[in-house]
């Protein structure tokens, strides 16, 4: 039996959706696991709720072996889905707040006292390595996955178009995420600012600030549109031309992923551990404005670009990360009887 730990039991979250996938996974070959979600009271601020979820998986531990994706530091396997936070704050203003102070705490221990860490990127690896002085030997790289799914490409189009009364034939570009500050919506809104092609922007997601990037869109003069948060967030993917993702920090987006595998054209940061299998020529710099422009108006380029993004990510699915991740419990397992 395989207990995964994480903290938050949500449809939204990029280590949620990983989780539900990987489990799906586990499910199809009948793999026995279960899942330990926090149990603590939801008035508790979120500082607390980490020392709460540490106590709650660690004091009832027993035998049971233990993956977790969160900072514990009783974890068997640790998968540093999240990156390394010491990291993270590097990329903030300066903060007061506990649960910065919390989370550096728990991941010491949790990297130091984990028998084996999984990163998500090469970068986070090194960020490990660097900021905790762990051993190499001690973490191995399992890229995240994704599931390829069939759409009809022309109806999800035809069903945004009509949801949100658009004419022509406009090209779309996509930015899905919460947490609007770390994965640069304003950057975002300042990209579509300088796009002289007419096209028609989506931000897919939520944030506590969302007035403030409204306005801040409404001031460009272009056309960007906020959903909120979607469960149909595919159809968005396959209508899109072009995805977008200028984050501050990122340990391998999942929706860079999913945007592949719906064929569109990627740009994304160099802080993004998913920059490690894109082109050098799709890091957001300078000129991106001007070379998004080209894209969009050169027809068979766009085709290209995207047809090649969707062969690339084919070697990227999550029945491979199932079987990477499924070794590395096993060898683990098996060295700690």
């Amino acid at each position: 039996m395989i207990t995964f730990i994480r903290q938050k039991n949500t449809k939204f979250g990029g280590a949620e959706n990983y989780l539900s996938r990987l489990t799906e996974q586990l499910a199809k070959q009948k793999i026995s696991f279960e899942v330990i979600y926090c149990s603590a009271p939801k008035w508790l601020p979120s500082w607390l709720k980490v020392l709460w979820f540490n106590f709650q998986t660690c004091y009832y531990k027993g035998n049971k072996f233990y993956f977790s994706l969160e900072r514990i530091y009783c974890a068997d396997i640790y998968r540093a889905g999240d990156g390394v936070h010491r990291a993270f704050l590097q990329t903030k203003r300066f903060s007061l707040n506990p649960l910065n102070i919390v989370y550096i705490y728990m991941e010491k221990r949790c990297f130091h006292h984990a028998k084996l860490i999984i990163a998500n990127s090469l970068m986070v690896k090194q960020q490990i390595i660097q900021y905790y002085g762990i051993s190499d030997a001690k973490i191995q790289v399992i890229y995240n996955g994704v599931n390829i799914q069939s759409i009809d490409y022309d109806l999800a189009k035809s069903m945004i178009y009509q949801e949100f009364n658009l004419t022509g034939d406009k090209k779309i570009v996509l930015f899905v995420g919460n947490g609007f500050e770390r994965k640069g919506v304003a950057i975002f809104i300042k990209i579509i600012s300088q796009l002289k092609s007419d096209v028609v922007a989506f931000v897919v997601g939520t944030d506590k600030n969302l007035k403030y990037y409204r306005k801040l869109a409404h001031n460009t003069g272009k056309t960007i549109i906020f959903t909120g948060e979607r469960t149909d967030v595919a159809n968005f993917y396959a209508a899109s031309d072009v995805f977008i993702l200028p984050t501050q920090y990122e340990p391998f987006s999942n929706s860079v992923l999913e945007a592949m595998s719906f064929k569109t054209a990627i740009f994304t940061t160099s802080q993004n551990g998913v920059c490690e299998i894109l082109p050098p020529e799709f890091l957001i710099q300078e000129n991106i404005a001007s070379k998004i422009d080209n894209i969009i108006n050169n027809k068979e380029l766009l085709y290209q670009i995207k047809e090649q993004n969707y062969q690339r990510v084919k070697d990227f699915s999550m029945e491979k990360n199932s079987q990477e991740t499924l070794q590395a419990i096993y060898t683990e397992m098996l060295q700690s009887d």
